[in-house]
């Protein structure tokens, strides 16, 4: 009787929440994607489509080809664990908006975008303080720019800035040129400069080798500059509260650096999840958040599916491992924070729904978590674990899954 209580209270406490975003994984257009000009896109759909099937065994059995229609992926009607999918209710489709949302906090203006280039009123004290020219000022791809202007880059010593459809303020500068503590620097500036109506969600820097327009590649010390979160995120509320938040990814640049214990700062998919999968043997009690941004930046951006395709395989064929360390007290939600189809003519993020996977212990077989209307869902479901204040939006599905 003793141990039939003591495995009842075990099976009734969460100790950890391990929350995954596929970076770039939508699974198909949301209702307003027309606002947005994403019509037609499905990340994960389109995908599988054009290359003939896409092999995701491990989230296939959680229910993923339950959400949409996924070549080579099933519908499965005994799935283990939970499925559904959420919409984005904040306004933009960009990677700080998405997360925010995901950890509780709802963005109802969007970001400034820059279709034209940013404006004098920033480029110009933007040479002044960095003692550098700019060349581009416009919207393209990262890598096709350094091809077009890296040359250029080297000879002037001119920095290259761009954007994209999202709101960013992005610098790119050969290493050999700009050392990399420089090129942050300048980062620096550039968001100090972008605040009030100019408050773009993130400036980045996009530090590349080589030397020439044939061998120009960017070089993983990426770093990004986020506009600080307005309010308190369900990483601030679960330090306050005294639990731990581990990161990997990039996630601590999204948040700034605010409400982590510990990173594993990365952007490389492989390191990321196995740099996770080292923190499940630690530990503690919290939030374990791992971004896993691959699927976006090297395969998305540049309209690669295939490799986007090889990456989510990567990925799947990781789920028994994360299954073996996870403890009885551990859930594990998967989600995304926008889309990327590679299939479309866009190059930039795309506005769909999101895929929501949850497997763990505790977690029930075959149930069905419909279409959730907020990303925050996550945020409601980690406070109701936690006993945080809940975020304004957002439903829990803990009692929906325990």
């Amino acid at each position: 009787m003793q141990t039939e209580i003591q495995e009842k209270d075990s099976r009734m406490t969460i100790d950890r929440v391990f929350v995954i975003v596929l970076d770039g994984v939508g699974v198909g257009e949301a209702p307003d994607a027309y606002d947005y000009g994403d019509i037609g896109s499905n990340s994960l759909g389109n995908t599988a489509s054009v290359l003939g099937g896409i092999n995701l065994p491990q989230m296939q059995e959680i229910g993923l080809g339950n959400l949409t229609p996924i070549k080579g992926v099933q519908p499965t009607k005994e799935t283990k664990g939970a499925y559904g999918k959420c919409r984005e209710s904040s306004k933009g489709k960009g990677s700080v908006v998405g997360h925010w949302e995901l950890m509780g906090v709802q963005t109802t203006k969007p970001f400034p975008t820059y279709p034209n280039g940013f404006p004098d009123e920033i480029l110009i004290p933007f040479s002044e303080q960095t003692g550098r020219g700019v060349l581009a000022n416009r919207p393209a791809s990262g890598t096709a720019i350094i091809k077009e202007l890296g040359e250029r880059h080297l000879e002037t010593g001119d920095l290259i800035v761009y954007t994209s459809a999202d709101s960013v303020f992005q610098i790119a500068a050969n290493e050999a040129i700009v050392p990399i503590d420089e090129l942050y620097h300048y980062c620096e500036i550039a968001r100090k400069l972008l605040v009030g109506k100019h408050a773009v969600g993130r400036v980045i820097a996009r530090p590349f080798i080589g030397d020439s327009a044939e061998n120009f590649t960017r070089t993983e010390r990426r770093k990004d500059y986020p506009i600080p979160s307005p309010q308190k995120t369900s990483l601030d509320l679960l330090q306050e509260a005294g639990y731990e938040v581990y990161s990997t990814g990039k996630i601590d640049d999204l948040f700034g650096h605010r409400g982590i214990s510990k990173s594993a700062h990365t952007v490389n998919n492989d390191v990321a999840i196995q740099s996770a999968i080292n923190f499940l043997d630690v530990d503690f009690k919290g939030l374990l958040f791992a971004n896993l941004i691959e699927f976006d930046m090297t395969y998305g951006h540049r309209n690669d599916p295939a490799g986007y395709a090889r990456k989510l395989e990567e990925f799947d064929a990781y789920i028994p491992q994360i299954r073996e360390k996870m403890k009885p007290s551990d859930i594990c939600i998967i989600v995304a924070d926008h889309g990327v189809d590679p299939t479309t003519e866009s190059t930039d993020h795309s506005r769909e729904f999101i895929p929501l996977l949850v497997f763990g212990d505790q977690v029930k077989n075959n149930v069905n978590l419909g279409v959730r209307e907020t990303y925050a869902d996550v945020a409601a479901t980690i406070a109701e674990i936690f006993t945080l204040p809940k975020p304004v939006k957002g439903k829990s599905f803990l009692s929906e899954i325990i």
